[in-house]
């Protein structure tokens, strides 16, 4: 079994910015129920379906899988849940770690967030300067929830 353990956090300046290339991102969910989610991502010429079981102290099952880009685009395009999430995605190495900043597009423009995979839960990381607030298990940045409630919904930002 595959086991994602992450942290997340808000950016909160451009000292990322100029440091990595971005891949464009479209996804969209087909299932979003409590014990399990079922995503559709493609990313760049590449496309997977991703299953995720519940995630418990920031920690989730996780399976991957690569899959056809037509199979991946028709299913973004007339089975997935509304809105489909689109964020161009940095991936830059800081300090022996990978993080990946998502700048958000579409209805979650102007959302900016940052993560890092980490081996076991608790786990130090060092963080970088462009990091700033940690929002490792607040909902409202999951994924699905940005599809249900769109950062450009949010009120008292």
């Amino acid at each position: 079994m595959s086991l994602e353990i992450e942290r997340k956090f808000l950016v909160k300046n451009d000292g990322w910015r100029g440091l990595a290339p971005g891949i464009p991102y479209r996804q969209g969910y087909l299932s979003i129920e409590p014990e399990r989610t079922v995503r559709v991502r493609l990313a760049a010429d590449l496309a997977f379906l991703t299953i995720k079981g519940r995630n418990v102290d920031g920690a989730a099952p996780e399976y991957e899988y690569p899959i056809p880009l037509a199979d991946a685009g028709h299913m973004l395009d007339t089975m997935a849940k509304r809105p489909l999430i689109e964020k161009i995605r940095y991936t830059i190495t800081y300090a022996g770690r990978i993080w990946e900043v998502d700048e958000f597009l579409g209805e979650n423009a102007g959302l900016v967030l940052a993560e890092v995979e980490l081996e076991q839960i608790g786990q130090s990381v060092a963080l970088p300067d462009w990091v700033g607030e940690e929002v490792t298990g607040d909902p409202r940045y999951y994924n699905t929830s940005l599809m249900e409630c769109p950062f450009s919904n949010w009120r008292n930002r």
